[in-house]
This record gives structure tokens, C-alpha cells and sequence, in this order.
């Protein structure tokens, strides 16, 4: 069965925008950022089953913004958790079979030929996340004192959606929460199941800073 499922969690706060307003409702070309992010979904596929995880606190507010937008995206609520990892939880309770993809509310650029290939691999690979290469030098810290390089070549920068096998993705949540898990693929390797990587692109940026605005402003208007 290959029902696919795409769980967005939205639970930033905005703290390293400056300002009050939660990032994934600030409005970037007219209307929110997250409903940018929905919208990528529902082009790349209109019967996939949307799930928004929201703070409970920030339900009502939503609501009173698809009704200001008029937005209509078919989708289903999950009440947002303490932390990522309990967000995620809380949205997989509301999904069965085939394939589920998790991505972040704020990363509103992935275009449907990166959701497509994600998808498509994970009915092969059963776990796959996009990936691009570091075009920065990179260091790592050994003490106070120093620091080594690090070879680049061998380094891959993840992005999301990150897609698995639902059933495989349902176990792996099972598992207690931990301080390492960072991201959904820390916690389906940590059953040990290898992640396979898809390649990811330059432009599915994910909008934490003022600055990122303004490079999603000219990615939108470069789309357009």
C-alpha cells in the first residue's frame, strides 16, 4: 500500500527573528510561511494526508488565519509536544499504512521534484533524507585550545522531508525520547536501520533569521 502521509511540525517560537510572532506565521509574498509549506505538498500530490502539528496554544490562531487567507488545503491537527521528538510522536498516532514523510513547517521551498524523490526512493529504501554537500571549510573542536579541520568531502548537510516506511517509523517511536535524537532518521538508526541518502537542493532553506526572509522572498519571486 502506498498511501503517503506528510507530517509538518510547526512549533517554532521565533526567538532569533526578534520578534513575538512565531516564524511559521509571519508572512512571506502575501500570506504565512507555513502555508507556503503546505501548499508544496498539495502541488506535489492533492490526495496526500496532511497532518500539522501545533502547539495547542497556537490552534486558534491558525484557524483564524485560514480563515483570513481563505486557505482550504485539506489537513488534520496533531497537538504539538515538549519537544520535536514528542511532536513527531503526537502526529504519527494519526497515520496507518504506507509512507510517511516528516518535514519542518518553516522550510517551505521543497519543491516537488525533491518531495517526489524522497517518496519514491522510501518505497525502495524503506528511509531516506535529502542531503546536500557543505560548500563552507569546516573545524572541530578537540579542547579549549584547538581545533582540527574536517574533511568536507565526507560531510552532508540534512535537510527534510525525511521519508520512511510508516510502520518502520511507528516502531522507531516506541523507543524512549533521548538527547540524541535530533532529527527523525537519529531515531529510526538508532534501531538500527541505515538511512539512505537522496540528494537534496541549495533552495530548501529553512527560515529561522531576517535574512532568510529576504532569500525566500527571492527564491518565491524567482519561482514565479
Amino acid at each position: 500500500m502506498n498511501k503517503k502521509h506528510i507530517i509538518i511540525v510547526a512549533g517554532g517560537k521565533g526567538l532569533r527573528m526578534g520578534c513575538e510572532l512565531p516564524k511559521q506565521f509571519i508572512p512571506l509574498c502575501g500570506k504565512p510561511v507555513l502555508m507556503h509549506t503546505i501548499e508544496a505538498f498539495y502541488r506535489y500530490d492533492n490526495a496526500i494526508d496532511i497532518i500539522l502539528v501545533l502547539p495547542v496554544s497556537h490552534q486558534a490562531y491558525w484557524k483564524e488565519l485560514c480563515n483570513e487567507y481563505v486557505f482550504d488545503i485539506p489537513h488534520r491537527i496533531a497537538n504539538g509536544g515538549e519537544t520535536r521528538f514528542h511532536s513527531v510522536e503526537s502526529g504519527l498516532s494519526l497515520v496507518d499504512e504506507g509512507y510517511v514523510g516528516v518535514h519542518d513547517g518553516v522550510r517551505p521551498f521543497a519543491s516537488t521534484e525533491l518531495i517526489g524523490r524522497c517518496f519514491n526512493e522510501a518505497i525502495c529504501r524503506k528511509a531516506v533524507i535529502p542531503v546536500v554537500h557543505s560548500t563552507d571549510s569546516l573545524r572541530e573542536m578537540i579542547d579549549e585550545q584547538g581545533s582540527r579541520i574536517i574533511d568536507r568531502s565526507r560531510i552532508r548537510l540534512v535537510q527534510t522531508p525525511q521519508v520512511f516506511a510508516a510502520d518502520l517509523l511507528k516502531d522507531a517511536y516506541k523507543q524512549p525520547y533521548s538527547d540524541l535524537f535530533t532529527d527523525d532518521a537519529s531515531v529510526v538508526e538508532s534501531i538500527d536501520v541505515k538511512i539512505a541518502l537522496a540528494e537534496g537542493e541549495s533552495t530548501n532553506i529553512k527560515i529561522t533569521t531576517p535574512i532568510d526572509l529576504k532569500v525566500g522572498e527571492l527564491i518565491l519571486n524567482e519561482r514565479s
